[in-house]
């Protein structure tokens, strides 16, 4: 394998110049399904069935391709997405370039080179003759960064029928890989309250700023660190003139946590809030959601995991795993019962930012690593992990 992507490596990162270069916002739908159709045609290039579906009302493109089209369980289930946080002309300002160690580029960590990733490591296993051994379906999204709210449906479903799961997210520096991921949501808290003039009649109002204070507090007796839980208000806006009792105040809270059964701790924490406002008269509203369950390492996780360490000893990677704050689709994939690996992409940092980079020196031992796992697989008859 090692051999395959050395004499491909050139070839790989001309790929990552290309599709980095292909504008793919969330949103931008054109520019989403020009990516998927340049997978597309590389997957069915090694005879593997393709598929660029349009999911949900919005029409997000998204791509499924199979080695053995309707043979599930699938032996593994790759998932990636093909959108970016980045508007459209952002290629423009800055394409992809590279200074003979990084690369550079909007969603070149994240995580354009990480579908790459993918798709050499199917293109190596065909170049050895043994792809068609291995039961395999390729996801790849095109609205991860708001939410995957189209294409969730397909995601899970797919996992469902998996025995194992590997997210395409970008590796962290150090070759380390994500494990667990927090799950998350998002509440908005608006305070009713009664204008009034602040220095005629102030006691004829019903202060919204100082009730959503009081609020404000409450909501931060919901962090701790112990259990993995965070809720920080992160938005604030209230009142508008100087003179004037604000009427109205409102905030915004990202939620997080580390285990699934403080969902429900949280959606009651919420549900309560409206019902003890601070102030006589005062009324509360709450809306939000939690939006992704938290990516548990499984006991099965962990052997996939470890599966993943003895093939990177072998060839000279020492392989970690870690735990961030982050929500990624492996959350929705884990919340499924299916083992789930994340950061199987090339290594990078920086994303979402202007100075985002991947380490070109990473592609080599990433593909070569996937691909050995994927063999794995193979020798061990599709082994039983997650089954």
């Amino acid at each position: 394998m090692n051999d395959f992507m050395t004499s491909r490596y050139t070839d790989f990162v001309d790929d990552l110049e290309t599709i980095v270069n292909q504008d793919s916002s969330s949103g931008n739908a054109k520019g989403i399904a020009e990516v998927a159709r340049f997978f597309e045609r590389r997957f069915t290039a090694i005879g593997m069935t393709c598929e660029i579906i349009y999911a949900g009302q919005a029409g997000v493109p998204c791509l499924k391709a199979e080695t053995r089209p309707g043979q599930t369980p699938y032996d593994l289930m790759c998932l990636g997405h093909m959108d970016t946080v980045f508007p459209e002309g952002e290629v423009e300002k800055r394409p992809f370039s590279t200074d003979g160690t990084k690369g550079y580029g909007p969603g070149v960590c994240d995580m354009k080179g990480g579908l790459l990733v993918a798709l050499y490591t199917m293109e190596a296993l065909h170049h050895q003759g043994i792809l068609d051994k291995l039961s395999v379906c390729v996801t790849f999204n095109g609205d991860e960064e708001t939410g995957s709210n189209a294409s969730r449906e397909l995601i899970e479903a797919c996992a469902r029928q998996s025995r194992r799961v590997l997210v395409f997210e970008p590796c962290r520096p150090g070759y380390n890989m994500v494990l667990r991921r927090k799950g998350g949501g998002w509440f908005h808290v608006k305070a009713k309250g009664k204008a009034a003039h602040a220095g005629a009649d102030p006691e004829k109002g019903i202060n919204a700023v100082v009730e959503l204070a009081h609020q404000i507090t409450r909501i931060h007796t919901l962090n701790d660190s112990e259990k993995g839980t965070s809720a920080q208000v992160t938005v604030m806006h209230g009142g508008d003139k100087v003179n004037i009792i604000p009427e109205t105040a409102v905030a915004a809270v990202d939620v997080r946590f580390s285990k699934s059964e403080e969902a429900k701790t949280v959606e009651s924490f919420f549900k309560e809030l409206t019902r003890t406002p601070y102030l006589p008269g005062a009324e509360l509203e709450v809306s939000g959601r939690i939006d992704r369950p938290p990516m548990e390492c499984s006991p099965e996780a962990e052997l996939l995991f470890q599966q993943i360490r003895d093939c990177g000893k072998i060839i000279g990677m020492d392989a970690e795993g870690i735990s961030t704050g982050g929500c990624s689709d492996g959350n929705f994939t884990s919340a499924q019962g299916t083992p789930t690996i994340d950061g199987m992409g090339i290594v990078g940092a920086n994303a979402h930012r202007d100075d985002e980079y991947v380490e070109l020196e990473s592609i080599i031992p990433m593909v070569t690593l996937v691909a050995d796992l994927c063999k794995s697989f193979i020798d061990s008859s599709a082994g039983d992990t997650g089954s």
